[in-house]
């Protein structure tokens, strides 16, 4: 990277990230804003820790604690753990399947810009008047009533957000349906690709219910509509259904592309074919089917009734079978295998039973009269975690070590990998086990502080305790990074040395083209075949000819800098809900407000006419150049 930047300029490569449509470099994009907002959302839970660490803590106020809270929750679900997982998929899917780009490059690239920039609007929030506060599911009973512009900053930057994601989803299901090499047929995908299928599947029918949901919530904050004031006649409820509605599917959005990582990382360092490949195939699918049938199982206690929460509970511990399938594969991949114990390899064999805990809680809570219990009590947030830390979190460090080398052509140090792992499985299993004991004490969730003797005190200083071990462990691990990218030790193609799949048959770094020639795929595991009977030669379905590749574009940035700015317009154009209400008439209580609406929508909408006006057929990239590119590489080149 930083010989990169020497080589062409500073400026240049930052005017080159800014315009890219290349699926590579918008990884990156993708890797470094997901890893900014992860740091900050670690953060705000060390700033949660802190304040439970001892009782009658007074180290953040009330209403401070609950925007922390809330903030946290929203950062690390939709601003760091979907777009790190975007960054591998966007690293890896197009290469697996053997396609030289996604579907719709330009898309690909609003689709980032989009997320960094709701990202960038939400935090705002923090400098400009205070942080949304009603927690990151954002109840409408709490959300509509919060004073301040924080839920009005909670619902446009998630909005802003979720357009970027519901267009990453689309973009990814055409790539991968339409963009196969040949052979490449679906039960040859390896599973990274399948989990992203499957995944972005759920993103585009899971995002509607969470943006109409959200629009309606604005409307009853900023215009004095009643979708969810009980008081008018709407119902409050209606909103949990909405969010929940893809609340759920999230966790599947955001866990398959972990499980694709997993799969793939087992069968490298067992150096074994994936076991029971179809059964795991069917068993994602299964996963995304049923996780539209479960939503209600979060709202046990608000009085659907005994048939619906039946209904609910069955169907929540039926949503355990496919992913019991998945952990039982998984450990006959690693049975008898020759196990290479590398960084990504212990983050996966340590998520086993990690994510098992979070599924046993998980399945614990289905019993409906049993959830009476748990549900609003820390063993509730025990569970999450276990899924989502022990599940997703795991695989995006796993992730990261492993498809280091192919975003980067270097390796993350091995010393430092282990250590930093060793320091945040032991961190996260001391913050998180003992939660679902303070639960089952009787600690309800979401409160700032408590009582001295009542029994919680040792359990919370040990889970805080747990805390900085994990941050101590991300630290070394941005200390690995910057350590890396210093020295910039250039690795060669496969580096790990028993890569399976297509991506690994590149030579590193991946050539902007990604391929040469279309390969040939001819069975699961294609390189692998290749490396055991044409000494890794990929075939070509091609001959060597010129063919085509998309021009880079600044309107991407452009259109979502627009909406940014329009933002801040609908933002102030309306002052709360009780203005609203009484007094519809003096509008330009903020009379630049409808100028900045107007101003931003206009810098979207001409960019978008100029995208459709303009003739942008791309380029050609000849054989020449390729042949060039060719003789580099076996030079020992680039």
């Amino acid at each position: 990277m930083a010989s990169t930047a020497e080589k062409k300029g500073f400026w240049s490569v930052i005017w080159e990230y800014l315009t890219t449509v290349d699926h590579k470099k918008i990884a990156i994009l993708y890797l470094i804003a997901g890893g900014i907002f992860f740091l900050m959302g670690g953060i705000e839970a060390m700033l949660i820790r802190l304040q439970l660490a001892i009782p009658n803590n007074d180290f953040l106020s009330a209403g401070l604690f609950n925007e922390v809270l809330t903030m946290h929750g929203t950062t690390m679900i939709f601003l760091a753990a979907m777009p790190l997982l975007f960054a591998f998929m966007n690293a890896t899917v197009p290469l697996q399947i053997g396609a030289r780009d996604v579907a719709f490059p330009f898309l690909n690239s609003l689709g980032v810009w989009l997320f960094i920039f709701g990202g960038i609007f939400l935090n705002l929030s923090w400098v400009m008047g205070g942080a949304p506060d009603a927690g990151w599911t954002s109840y409408a009973s709490l959300a509509i009533d919060s004073p301040g512009h924080g839920i009005d900053f909670y619902a446009i930057g998630l909005q802003i957000t979720g357009f970027g994601t519901l267009i990453s989803g689309i973009n990814f299901i055409t790539t991968i349906i339409t963009m196969r090499a040949p052979g490449m047929t679906y039960m040859r995908m390896p599973l990274m690709t399948w989990t992203t299928l499957v995944a972005s599947v759920l993103i585009v029918f899971a995002f509607p219910p969470l943006t109409i949901g959200i629009f309606l919530l604005m409307f009853d904050r900023m215009f004095g509509s009643s979708f969810f004031l009980v008081e008018t006649g709407g119902n409050t409820i209606i909103w949990e259904h909405l969010f929940w509605i893809f609340g759920h599917p999230e966790v599947y959005i955001l866990i398959l592309p972990a499980f694709g990582i997993f799969s793939e990382i087992f069968s490298t360092f067992s150096r074994k074919r994936l076991f029971g490949y179809s059964a795991m195939v069917f068993a994602t699918v299964l996963i995304g089917f049923f996780g539209f049938m479960v939503w209600a199982h979060h709202m046990f206690t608000v009085g659907l009734g005994p048939t619906a929460n039946a209904i609910f509970a069955i169907a929540t511990m039926a949503i355990a079978v496919p992913t019991g399938i998945k952990i039982f594969n998984w450990i006959a991949t690693v049975w008898g295998g020759s196990i290479e114990f590398t960084t990504p390899m212990l983050y996966a064999l340590a998520f086993i039973p990690s994510f098992v805990m979070g599924g046993v809680t998980g399945v614990m809570q289905a019993a409906a009269p049993a959830d009476y219990q748990y549900h609003d009590s820390y063993f509730i947030v025990a569970h999450f975690h276990y899924v989502i830390v022990g599940g997703v979190v795991f695989g995006l460090l796993a992730g990261l070590h492993y498809y280091w080398p192919l975003m980067f052509a270097t390796m993350l140090n091995e010393t430092l990998g282990k250590i930093s792992f060793a320091l945040f499985v032991t961190g996260f299993h001391v913050t998180f086990l003992i939660q679902h004991f303070l639960g089952l004490w009787g600690m309800p969730r979401r409160v700032f502080t408590f009582l001295d003797g009542q029994g919680y005190n040792t359990a919370n200083l040990v889970s805080t305790i747990g805390a900085f071990m994990m941050a101590l462990a991300v630290i070394i691990l941005l200390v690995n990074i910057v350590m890396t990218v210093a020295q910039n030790k250039r690795v060669a193609r496969d580096p790990w040395g028993d890569g399976r799949t297509l991506e690994w048959s590149l030579p590193l770094p991946v050539p902007y083209y990604n391929f040469a020639q279309t390969p040939l795929i001819r069975g699961l595991d294609a390189y692998w075949i290749e490396k055991k009977e044409n000494n890794g030669q990929m075939l070509p379905a091609e001959s060597l000819d010129d063919f085509h590749m998309p021009n880079n574009s600044i309107l991407p940035f452009i259109i979502s800098a627009g909406l940014f700015i329009a933002g801040f317009g609908a933002l102030y154009l309306a002052s709360g809900r009780e203005w609203a209400i009484e007094a519809v008439s003096d509008l330009p209580q903020h009379p630049w407000a409808i100028w900045v609406l107007i101003t931003g929508l206009l810098i979207t909408f001409i960019s978008m006419g100029i995208r459709s006006w303009k003739d942008d057929l791309g380029y050609y990239v000849t054989k020449e150049e390729v042949l060039n590119d060719l003789e580099e590489q076996e030079r020992g080149g680039k």
